[in-house]
């Protein structure tokens, strides 16, 4: 039984050697260092947005944005936002024929008129340029995919919620901005990329590397 994730079909969309490598063979690509900042906010950011769930509210970040407009509320079951936050864990659905689990893990989920939409943070260190969200369209619409198959109704659009820093109080503080972005997601999209890495991953034979994988190019 192989379990893959959003992050992985996407290693595979840049290189399918290098997904099916990782899957099967366990084989990695080198480690990078990776800064602890988006880490450290990733936890914040929770804890900031699960007070105001507690007391029935949106943060300030989102009550002037359409999606408030528009009746949003943050998602109230803590056990289920337990589970679907953790990464070893997240939202699930087995694929049966395959044996093939595709989870991912969720940061938050609002909800409008019983459908849930799902709400990402994203830190990045300088403001969001206009194409800045497509990278994580496929991350949005396997999660998409994957609350459906949970039996979740779902809006056909989640959002990305950007923070950057923008200045620094003569206090000390850092001061973040933020951008919200809806982005328009579709879970038949989502479900046939998670078919194209089932296929390579039952494929008998090693898929050719991308011809742009500079980390292929190394071991050849």
């Amino acid at each position: 039984m192989y379990r893959i994730s959003p992050s992985s079909i996407n290693l595979m969309l840049e290189c399918p050697r290098c997904f099916w490598l990782q899957t099967i063979k366990k084989e990695k690509r080198p480690e990078t260092p990776f800064p602890s900042l988006p880490s450290g906010m990733d936890k914040i950011l929770k804890e900031h947005f699960d007070r105001f769930m507690e007391q029935g509210q949106l943060p300030p970040e989102l009550r002037e944005q359409d999606c408030a407009k528009d009746g949003c509320k943050l998602f109230n079951d803590k056990e289920k936002l337990r589970i679907w936050r953790n990464n070893l864990k997240g939202i699930e659905f087995l694929d049966k024929e395959s044996n093939i689990i595709l989870h991912g893990a969720i940061d938050n989920i609002l909800v409008k008129d019983r459908k849930l939409i799902v709400l990402d943070y994203k830190t990045r260190g300088y403001p969001v340029k206009e194409d800045t969200h497509e990278y994580y369209v496929t991350q949005m619409d396997l999660y998409n995919f994957l609350l459906r198959k949970n039996n979740y109704e779902t809006e056909d659009y989640t959002y990305l919620l950007f923070y950057y820093p923008s200045r620094i109080n003569e206090t000390g503080e850092v001061i973040f901005d933020t951008k919200l972005i809806k982005i328009e997601t579709d879970p038949i999209r989502g479900e046939k990329v998670f078919k194209q890495a089932i296929n390579i991953l039952l494929s008998e034979k090693e898929p050719e590397a991308s011809r742009e994988c500079k980390f292929c190019s190394l071991k050849n």
